[in-house]
């Protein structure tokens, strides 16, 4: 008889693509998805620990479990992903009814662990680091499925130790998987259907560099633009520090690359800049942001942005505001700063009232909301090219796609669309979307 996971994933696109393994392994021992934990036999969270409050949302949604398991003693409970990493062994002491830990090296042992849990063999946690050629060799692989588009991972872990950030931490340090199996996956995932990747890694920027006779990250996406059958590339995400001229010049000669890129800048000012360990100044940021308009005139950043962080002075909070305003971002991912155990910055002393963050912050957030409103709004009467997904949600007979800016259109139109580009009018914005229409003309 099936069995049944229920599984909710938490975080960055990393974390998808854990979660897309767990349920391939899960389905290797007779377990298929459902979309309720009421009736699921397991009950997975993948979960993000970089902000305090995904961290909260954990244990919120593992208290919900508690009266199903009380009701269903035979229901497993696990956790895995970067707080399962973090926590070990003090998350099956703080959770009574979780059954399994299972930290982000050892995805691969969870059928073992659920096989065991089901013979009663009690509760467990794995969350050991793994050797660098044993994670060689288990980087996820995917298949095409019925999706336009596709994560690929083409590196993981993080060495850059930035004094807020607990990556590095629950994620271990940079591998890069070769070259030659990504080139692989993707060409297999073009012959299944796919039309866009992202390559993904938490610095993909440094994706090579520490491998000999590895391909540079430009050099992949030399190799990637040249497969038959993929129309479009992005990634994500990038570390400033690690943007090379090589990289810059294939937004100017690589004609399936994206015109955006996602550049986490964190903070305007130098002297909190210093203090995130981020390894270079809004001097270098700002000209790295004229390199790529001035080979690419069109392209369009989005950023992430710390605000108060420990010592944030407002002079410094103010030059955050004027970055911002230089460089026009088209969004901003904006987050006020929680200090994360284990990270160099938790040692420091919190400066700020929690009514003084939050001021900067609507401040912030009333800024860039103008200026991105100027891009989206501005592209009302564009024809754009848009690579068609599938079924809008928004019903009534649409359907979705993206631009090259990564911004969601909806438009009417036919099924034989997907998986293709067309050509479609932008004629109204909304906060989060576009809504279009095809220009009939112009489709072939």
């Amino acid at each position: 008889m099936s069995k049944t996971v229920y599984l909710e994933t938490f975080g960055c696109q990393m974390n998808i693509v854990d979660s897309e393994r767990i349920i391939d392994l899960l389905a290797q021992i007779g377990y298929h998805q459902v979309d309720s934990a009421d009736n699921a036999d397991l009950v997975l969270l993948n979960t993000c620990s970089v902000r305090d409050r995904a961290e909260r949302k954990v244990y919120g949604h593992l208290g919900r479990f508690k009266p199903i398991k009380d009701r269903r003693p035979d229901l497993i409970v696990g956790v895995g992903g970067c707080v399962a990493q973090q926590e070990g062994e003090k998350l099956l002491e703080k959770i009574p009814h979780l059954d399994i830990v299972f930290g982000t090296h050892n995805v691969h042992k969870l059928p073992e662990m659920v096989l065991k849990v089901e013979g009663a063999e009690g509760r467990f946690q794995e969350t050991g680091f793994l050797d660098r050629e044993t994670r060689l060799n288990l980087f996820p692989s995917r298949t095409g499925g019925d999706t336009v588009n596709r994560f690929v991972t083409v590196m993981q872990g993080c060495d850059n130790f930035c004094s807020y950030c607990i990556v590095p931490h629950v994620r271990g340090r940079e591998i890069s998987r070769p070259s030659e199996e990504i080139v692989n996956e993707i060409s297999s995932l073009a012959g299944e259907g796919v039309r866009e990747v992202t390559l993904i890694g938490q610095n993909v920027n440094s994706y090579g560099l520490r491998e000999v006779g590895e391909l540079s990250f430009a050099g992949l996406l030399d190799q990637v633009n040249a497969i038959d059958g993929i129309d479009r590339i992005r990634f994500t995400t990038s570390h400033p520090r690690d943007i090379s001229e090589e990289l810059i010049s294939c937004f100017g000669r690589l004609e399936k690359l994206c015109h955006h890129i996602h550049l986490p800048v964190q903070c305007g000012s130098n002297r909190v800049l210093e203090k995130m360990n981020r390894g270079y100044t809004r001097e270098h940021y700002l000209d790295l942001i004229e390199r790529l308009r001035r080979i690419c005139s069109d392209i369009r950043f989005t950023t992430d942005i710390i605000v108060g962080f420990p010592g944030e002075s407002e002079s410094d909070f103010e030059q955050t505001l004027d970055l911002v305003e230089k460089v026009r971002f088209a969004d901003a991912f904006t987050f006020l700063y929680s200090p994360r155990p284990g990270t160099a910055a938790a040692e420091l002393e919190e400066t700020l009232a929690p009514e003084q963050k939050q001021q900067r912050f609507d401040r912030l957030i009333e800024t860039q909301q103008k200026i991105s409103l100027t891009f989206w709004q501005g592209d009302v009467g564009r024809l754009v090219p848009v690579l068609v997904e599938g079924e809008s949600r928004q019903a009534n007979g649409q359907l979705f796609g993206r631009t090259t800016w990564n911004r969601i259109v909806n438009f009417t139109g036919t099924s034989d669309m997907i998986g293709q580009i067309v050509p479609v009018r932008i004629i109204r914005n909304f906060r989060n979307s576009q809504l279009g229409e095809v220009e009939k003309t112009q489709v072939a």
